[in-house]
């Protein structure tokens, strides 16, 4: 069998290091054991290694403090050598204390052993904690290499994020996704799953700010008939559905904090109890992470549990806002544009160039998915197939209206709908608020009946 790398394993437990040694050299590392700090820094003087499994106590003390020292000694010595960190369930605190010193992982005793080689591959794989920010990667290269399927975008700052993701998408690292309601988070989620190894298998995605805490247990990890009031049947939970291959936990920040302490604990042990079932099953999933919060923020207040916030963000990338890739508008209009045409039956649809000009300079709070709807809803409405100016300035001015209706301001900005433009969405909207009743839409318009039929014959609107 073929070394893949060398690890350093310490701890002063010779059960512990022959178990480690021994799984180790089955799945192809090379290893060296030792059991003081003086003799793991004497070894990393002498030896090259790859990687550092350290306890975080050698005595009889269980403060973790030589843990530490010995931490802060090794990176100093050895910046460019990952250490991931042993440690009993109730010293998280101390693997915590460790990840802010440097530290690459923690595991927990006693270990899984799939977990701690899925540790010790991803401290050895790209994009590891700390890392320089990823320069800017090139699409033709990325294309070349990686499935970039509903992977829109040409901007360096959208490239920085989707090289980032490839470089891991490999491994099973740990990866939160961080950005702004609406910058395509699932997209980077989709792209990671398709490029992994586990493309094959399910991607669930469950959006966490939408599962009642009371719920939490019987939606993540499934349920017996019979478990509670309500359990008529077997559930499997979503932890179970993606079995063998990944879940998106979008909106973590919204999890309250009994829920942080359960998930903790199945992405620590790798396990999961179905309600009802005392049996603890073992997890194989991928998980990705999603927000739009910031979680560092919800740490330091308390809102979020720090040794959960580093179980998940070993890999974080985060997503640009619509504005700082706005080159990209004209690409992704496109896009949404031929989504649109599939969707509803619309061959042949497409956008005019003056069209596009107008899509890119408008400002879009609501990122991709504010724009995706845009397209969508112009494309609905228009009588062509060929949208062009008129059409995007006139599904801008009805929401323009829309959005100002509450401060008593409907119109549009000055110099972007001609009276024309204005008077034909009215119609269209006063022909919606109404469904289509054509006395109410005259009434309300305050024309006759025979001069909404001219407006509607000029304006092309059919009822």
């Amino acid at each position: 069998m073929s070394t893949t790398g060398t690890i350093l394993v310490i701890d002063d437990d010779d059960a512990v290091t022959a178990s480690l040694a021994l799984l180790l050299k089955q799945s192809g590392f090379a290893s060296a054991c030792v059991a003081t700090p003086g003799e793991a820094l004497e070894q990393l003087e002498s030896r090259s290694f790859d990687a550092v499994l350290q306890d975080m106590n050698f005595t009889r003390k269980t403060t973790g403090e030589e843990g530490l020292a010995l931490l802060i000694a090794i990176r100093e010595r050895r910046p460019d050598v990952p250490v991931i960190l042993m440690t009993a369930w109730g010293s998280i605190e101390l693997a915590v204390e460790g990840i802010r010193a440097g530290a690459q992982d923690f595991i927990t005793k006693p270990w899984n052993n799939a977990q701690m080689l899925l540790a010790i591959r991803t401290a050895l794989g790209p994009g590891r904690r700390g890392g320089v920010e990823e320069p800017g990667a090139d699409r033709e290269e990325l294309a070349s290499r990686y499935d970039l399927s509903g992977v829109v975008g040409e901007s360096p700052a959208f490239l920085r994020a989707i090289g980032l993701a490839a470089k891991v998408a490999a491994t099973d690292a740990s990866v939160l996704v961080t950005g702004e309601s609406g910058t395509g988070k699932e997209v980077v989620a989709e792209f990671l799953h398709r490029n992994s190894r586990r493309r094959d298998a399910p991607l669930v995605k469950v959006n966490l700010g939408g599962i009642p805490r009371t719920l939490f247990e019987s939606e993540m990890f499934g349920h017996r008939k019979g478990a509670f009031t309500d359990a008529h049947q077997d559930r499997e939970g979503r932890f179970a559905r993606a079995e063998g291959g990944t879940i998106l936990l979008d909106e973590i920040g919204e999890l309250d904090p009994a829920c942080q302490v359960k998930m903790l604990r199945v992405l620590q042990e790798r396990t999961f109890e179905v309600l009802g079932d005392s049996r603890p099953r073992p997890l194989d999933v991928r998980v990705i992470s999603a927000t739009n919060r910031d979680l560092e923020r919800a740490v330091r207040e308390g809102r979020f549990r720090e040794d959960l916030y580093y179980r998940i963000n070993l890999i974080t990338i985060r997503l640009p806002r619509l504005e700082e890739r706005r080159g990209d508008i004209p690409l992704l209009a496109r896009h949404f544009a031929r989504q649109a045409a599939r969707e509803y039956d619309r061959p042949g649809l497409a956008i005019r160039e003056e069209a596009l000009q107008w899509l890119a300079a408008r400002p879009w709070p609501g990122h991709v998915r504010q724009l995706r709807h845009f397209v969508e809803r112009t494309a609905l409405v228009a009588e062509r197939s060929d949208l062009g100016l008129e059409d995007v300035r006139r599904t801008g001015m009805i929401d323009e209206a829309r959005g100002a209706e509450a401060s008593g301001d409907w119109t549009p900005p000055v110099g972007q709908m001609t009276v024309e433009e204005m008077e034909r969405a009215m119609i269209v909207k006063s022909l919606g608020h109404h469904e289509g009743n054509l006395s109410r839409v005259a009434e309300s318009l305050g024309l006759s009946r025979a001069a909404l039929y001219r407006r509607l014959e000029k304006f092309g609107i059919r009822t």
